[in-house]
């Protein structure tokens, strides 16, 4: 049976993704932060799931991978991530950091220390990226940055890793249905909380427009399902992707991204977040 590790695997897109790929007969081995979420990943994934004591930002985690991992790995699903809110002016450069870290320095870590045995394997690496990756919004300015980041991360290793037949392929969904986003409310209050009294005061309406939007947001969000057949297709397929976009309708606003004039891609957003053209 083939073996994958999944990043991120406690909640969300990689709990689904790991369960969904135990079911289908992979050896899984879960990255996870608490012992308490790997044993409840183990017993629900019927012996398919082996879980590790993995935070992608922590070096001595990262370096003892090697000891946790069977001889023979398959695949690694870059999953881990979190996201962080705020102006780009507004947010402080401990959160940019953060973000930044963990969705960005964090899977470039796991990926440089894995490797080794896709080498080995000719395996593949999967990121889950993001639409957010290819387009910019307000308020979410640093996790599109750690997004852009990954997908120009993917590009690089799919070129320099076809050497020795791994497959780099990235999974690009919209919203999805996990607890990131059914919290959302609060955790922007929470984001907003860490920005200078004089910030909030001069973002107000931008602040204001975005909250307004999450709902919206949350109706439109995919089941993190449709997801996990992504990565598994990327797994699976003979001759797999470099992207796969999850869902009808991000496939649309990608299209329509690409060929829309930036000024009136502006306009449509500054609109849709009701940010005033003028302070």
């Amino acid at each position: 049976m083939p073996s994958v590790l999944v990043t991120g695997a406690a909640r969300g897109i990689g709990r689904t993704v790991a369960l969904h790929l135990a079911k289908q007969g992979w050896n899984v081995i879960a990255g996870v932060r608490r012992e308490a979420d790997g044993e409840r990943l183990s017993v629900e994934g019927s012996g398919q799931i082996v879980p590790t004591i993995l935070d992608v930002t922590d070096e001595e985690q990262v370096t003892a991978l090697d000891a946790a991992l069977p001889e023979r790995l398959d695949a690694l699903v870059n999953n881990a991530g979190i996201l962080l809110t705020g102006p780009v002016e507004a947010m402080p450069l401990d959160a940019w950091r953060r973000q930044l870290d963990v969705n960005v320095i964090g899977q470039v870590a796991v990926t440089q220390a894995v490797l080794p045995r896709l080498r080995e394997s000719r395996g593949r690496v999967v990121f889950i990226s993001s639409l957010s990756g290819r387009i910019a919004t307000p308020i979410t300015g640093s996790y599109n940055a750690s997004k852009f980041a990954i997908e120009a991360i993917a590009d690089a290793l799919r070129i320099e890793l076809s050497s020795w037949g791994i497959h780099v392929s990235l999974i690009e969904p919209a919203q999805v249905d996990t607890d990131m986003w059914q919290g959302a409310i609060e955790a922007f209050d929470a984001d907003a909380q860490t920005m200078s009294p004089d910030h909030r005061t001069l973002y107000a309406e931008h602040l204001t427009g975005y909250r307004r939007m999450i709902p919206t947001s949350q109706r439109m969000a995919a089941p993190p399902s449709k997801v996990a057949a992504a990565v598994e297709r990327a797994l699976t397929a003979r001759r797999p992707r470099a992207r796969y976009v999850v869902g009808v309708g991000p496939k649309i606003q990608r299209v329509l991204a690409d060929v829309t004039p930036t000024p009136v891609m502006d306009l449509v957003l500054r609109s849709a977040l009701r940010i005033p053209r003028r302070a």
